[in-house]
Protein backbone atom coordinates (compact mmCIF):
# COMPACT_ATOMS: atom_id res chain seq x y z
CA UNK A 1 0.00 0.00 0.00
CA UNK A 2 1.29 3.44 -0.96
CA UNK A 3 -0.18 6.46 0.79
CA UNK A 4 -0.47 9.61 -1.29
CA UNK A 5 -0.84 13.06 0.25
CA UNK A 6 -2.32 15.90 -1.77
CA UNK A 7 -2.12 19.57 -0.87
CA UNK A 8 -3.86 22.83 -1.80
CA UNK A 9 -5.66 22.80 -5.16
CA UNK A 10 -4.75 19.15 -5.82
CA UNK A 11 -6.61 18.08 -2.66
CA UNK A 12 -9.55 20.27 -3.68
CA UNK A 13 -9.74 18.72 -7.12
CA UNK A 14 -9.50 15.17 -5.75
CA UNK A 15 -11.90 16.06 -2.92
CA UNK A 16 -9.54 14.36 -0.47
CA UNK A 17 -6.12 14.97 1.06
CA UNK A 18 -5.12 11.30 1.23
CA UNK A 19 -5.38 8.43 -1.24
CA UNK A 20 -4.10 4.88 -0.81
CA UNK A 21 -3.08 2.67 -3.71
CA UNK A 22 -2.32 -1.04 -3.50
CA UNK A 23 0.96 -2.00 -5.22
CA UNK A 24 2.71 -5.29 -5.86
CA UNK A 25 6.16 -3.99 -6.79
CA UNK A 26 8.31 -0.86 -6.70
CA UNK A 27 7.17 1.98 -8.97
CA UNK A 28 8.54 5.32 -10.06
CA UNK A 29 6.89 8.48 -8.77
CA UNK A 30 5.75 9.10 -12.35
CA UNK A 31 3.95 5.73 -12.36
CA UNK A 32 2.35 6.55 -9.00
CA UNK A 33 1.16 9.88 -10.43
CA UNK A 34 -0.47 8.03 -13.36
CA UNK A 35 -2.20 5.53 -11.03
CA UNK A 36 -3.39 8.39 -8.83
CA UNK A 37 -5.02 10.18 -11.76
CA UNK A 38 -6.64 6.95 -12.91
CA UNK A 39 -8.17 6.61 -9.45
CA UNK A 40 -9.31 10.20 -8.73
CA UNK A 41 -9.42 11.79 -12.19
CA UNK A 42 -7.24 14.33 -13.94
CA UNK A 43 -5.55 16.74 -11.55
CA UNK A 44 -4.76 20.04 -13.22
CA UNK A 45 -1.30 21.29 -12.29
CA UNK A 46 0.03 18.04 -10.84
CA UNK A 47 2.82 18.05 -13.43
CA UNK A 48 4.23 21.17 -11.70
CA UNK A 49 4.04 19.79 -8.17
CA UNK A 50 7.04 19.24 -5.95
CA UNK A 51 7.42 15.55 -5.15
CA UNK A 52 8.42 13.95 -1.88
CA UNK A 53 8.75 10.33 -0.80
CA UNK A 54 8.82 9.80 2.95
CA UNK A 55 9.43 13.54 3.46
CA UNK A 56 12.46 13.61 1.11
CA UNK A 57 12.20 15.56 -2.14
CA UNK A 58 12.62 13.39 -5.25
CA UNK A 59 12.38 13.53 -9.04
CA UNK A 60 9.81 11.70 -11.17
CA UNK A 61 12.24 8.80 -11.46
CA UNK A 62 12.37 8.33 -7.67
CA UNK A 63 11.37 4.85 -6.54
CA UNK A 64 8.36 4.13 -4.35
CA UNK A 65 7.71 0.84 -2.58
CA UNK A 66 5.05 -0.68 -0.38
CA UNK A 67 4.62 1.33 2.82
CA UNK A 68 5.96 4.61 1.41
CA UNK A 69 4.19 7.95 1.53
CA UNK A 70 4.27 10.15 -1.57
CA UNK A 71 3.37 13.84 -1.37
CA UNK A 72 2.37 16.04 -4.30
CA UNK A 73 2.90 19.68 -3.30
CA UNK A 74 1.77 22.28 -5.84
CA UNK A 75 3.75 25.51 -6.20
CA UNK A 76 2.46 28.31 -4.02
CA UNK A 77 2.29 31.99 -4.73
CA UNK A 78 1.49 34.85 -2.51
CA UNK A 79 1.83 38.51 -2.05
Amino acid sequence: MINILLFANLAQQAETEKVSIEVNSALSVKEVRTLLQQKVGKLTGIENALLAVNEEYVELTGQVKDGDTVAFIPPVSGG
